[in-house]
């Protein structure tokens, strides 16, 4: 396994991603873009890449931040964040830097490009293809799914699919119906994949009270007090196997 961190520039930032490739594997293989949570390029990211990497992708992990250092502070994420949804061309630039980055590497099928998002990730890669991207897939995973420019769902190039938590705060069912709404108008090849009784970040084994709401009616940490979630007892995969489904996903839609 090859991992490797590649300084790259957008929109005057000095950023810092990670690549993730098989070396031991022969010729091209279709890459994937991967953007993280809001918090910025964290390990759990570099996991997801490797895993990928695993499956037989190339794969770059972004930065959204700078010199590849993640944000902590949750009152110095959220402006960064919502200055990036307000004026959308900022984040649109940092991840077109990214996917130039991933298919200029020797082992990446530059005609066989997808990008996965986390959370503000997925928002992420969905505003990269607004853009116009050339990629065949995009998958965003309890991804915000709001947007400025709704009317640019018309450049978008790529199949499109959505996996969202049927309880999470954050995506109120208000928001999935002006998504569903901006795609069908777009004339995008999307689908959105809810999951009953998930709340926000199932994918993360390390997210706090919103990743699920188990069995009771008022959110909880996961490993808390209170009764089993029933997402995790029933579907530990949600949580704790998220990135092969991610490979698979975007292999199904893409034919990597």
């Amino acid at each position: 396994m090859k991992t490797e961190d590649i300084e790259y520039h957008a929109d005057g930032a000095r950023l810092v991603g990670y690549l993730a490739v098989d070396d031991t594997r022969a010729g091209k293989r279709p890459g994937v873009l991967v953007a993280p949570e809001g918090g910025g390029l964290v390990d759990l990211t570099k996991s997801i890449a490797r895993r990928l990497a695993e499956a037989g992708y190339a794969a770059f992990a972004m930065d959204y931040y700078g010199d590849g250092k993640p944000l902590t502070d949750r009152n110095e994420v959220m402006p960064r964040i919502n200055a990036f949804m307000a004026e959308p061309s900022t984040i649109r630039a940092r991840a077109a830097a990214a996917q130039a980055v991933l298919s200029g590497q020797p082992q990446t099928d530059p005609e066989r490009l997808a990008a996965i998002g986390y959370c503000f990730g997925g928002t992420t890669v969905l505003e990269l293809a607004r853009s116009g991207a050339d990629l065949k897939a995009v998958v965003g995973f309890h991804s915000g799914l709001g947007t400025t420019r709704p009317q640019d769902a018309q450049a978008i190039r790529a199949k499109v699919l959505t996996c969202i938590g049927a309880l999470d705060p954050i995506i109120p069912p208000e928001q999935r119906l002006a998504f569903e709404k901006e795609m069908t108008e777009g004339g995008v090849d999307w689908r959105m994949n809810v999951y009953g009784g998930a709340g926000h970040s199932f994918t993360n084994p390390n997210a706090g009270r919103w990743a699920c709401r188990g069995s009771t009616t008022t959110p909880r940490r996961t490993g808390g007090p209170g009764r089993p979630c029933r997402t995790c007892s029933t579907r530990p995969w949600v949580r704790s196997r998220p990135t092969p489904s991610c490979a698979r996903l975007a292999g199904f839609v893409y034919g990597g």
